[in-house]
This record gives C-alpha cells, structure tokens and sequence, in this order.
C-alpha cells in the first residue's frame, strides 16, 4: 500500500503535458471540401471545387489559441462541372496548374471567439504569391463515430481577389476579381 500511495503522490507531483489533439481530413471518406464561387461577368455565379487536396489540423479545447491548419490543393484537380473551362482554368492565364501544381494554407493564428466562432489567419500562396487570408471558422460538431474514431468537423469562409495572385481579370471585369471559398473540413483524430 505505501508503495501505490508513493506511486500516487509521484504522478500528481509531475509536470503533466496536454497537447492538442491532431486530425487529418477525412478525404477517403469525401467529408472534406473545398468549394468556390465567382461571379461570371456580373451576370451569374460560377461555382467549383478542388477535386484533389490533403490537409491537417490540430485543435485544443484549453487552448484554441495554440490550434493550427495546413491546407494543400493540387490545382489541376479544379472542377467547375466543363470541361473547356477546366482547361482554360488549368492553363497560364488562371492557376498556372503545369508551373504551380499546389497552392498553400498555412496558418499563423487562431483566434476563438465566446461564440465557438473563430478566425483562423494564415498564409495562403497561390501561383508562387503567398498573402495573408483570413478565415471565419464556425464549428460543426465533434464526437465518436460508430467505429471508434473521434472526430471534429468545422466550416471556414474566406474571400480573396484573382489579381492579388497575378491573375488578371481584364477580359472578365472587376465583378470576377472576388473568389469566395468555402472549406468544409471533418477530421478523423490521430
């Protein structure tokens, strides 16, 4: 008995470590997503998404602040449902796919707000140009699976211009220069 207690006294005296718990997103099972929206020449939305991308994040509930993302996208995998456009898209005009095969999110912050709502910054580089992006977060759920995985899921938004990515928009006019994403992110913890 003294020994158990010995053990006891020893455990509670010793510097515990939390760290936050790491997820990678759910792409086999198709629960992650990265969407986008552009107007098409003032007149419509054009809409699309990244077939092809991988990404990680990390989440601690005492400590959102220490919370992080990666994100990388292979640019030749956009899908906006046409063909033709898909290749113009790919082509050097747009996301230059053949010389800037991935674009980037790296983040630099977390910030979580009362709400559960959070803003995420980081450094988004796309055809070579990295800018910082900001990203409203709003959390989805979390929990256990029915085969014994914990997950996390969470939404974010953002909005960025083409031509502060060397993209040019003269053909298109100014209306087309705003791109909104959209990440839908479930993560399966590590």
């Amino acid at each position: 008995m003294k020994l158990g207690g010995y053990l006891l006294f020893c455990l509670l005296l010793s510097p515990m470590t939390v760290t936050a718990d790491e997820y990678d997103f759910d792409i086999k099972g198709m629960h992650a997503f990265i969407d986008f929206r552009i107007q098409h020449l003032g007149f419509s939305w054009m809409s699309g998404r990244f077939n092809r991308f991988s990404g990680r994040f990390s989440y601690d509930e005492s400590n959102p602040a220490a919370s992080d993302v990666s994100v990388t996208i292979e640019t030749g995998s956009v899908d906006t449902n046409h063909a033709e456009r898909d290749k113009h898209l790919r082509g050097e005009a747009y996301l230059d796919a053949k010389e800037f095969p991935k674009a980037t999110f790296i983040s630099t912050s977390f910030t979580e707000n009362a709400d559960g709502t959070a803003i995420l910054i980081g450094d988004f580089t796309l055809r070579g140009i990295s800018k910082p992006l900001e990203i409203a977060v709003t959390p989805v759920g979390h929990g256990y699976d029915p085969w014994t995985g914990y997950r996390r899921g969470f939404v974010g938004e953002a909005q960025f211009k083409l031509t502060d990515y060397g993209i040019s928009i003269s053909m298109l006019g100014e209306k087309s220069n705003d791109v909104y994403l959209t990440l839908s992110v479930e993560g399966i913890r590590d």
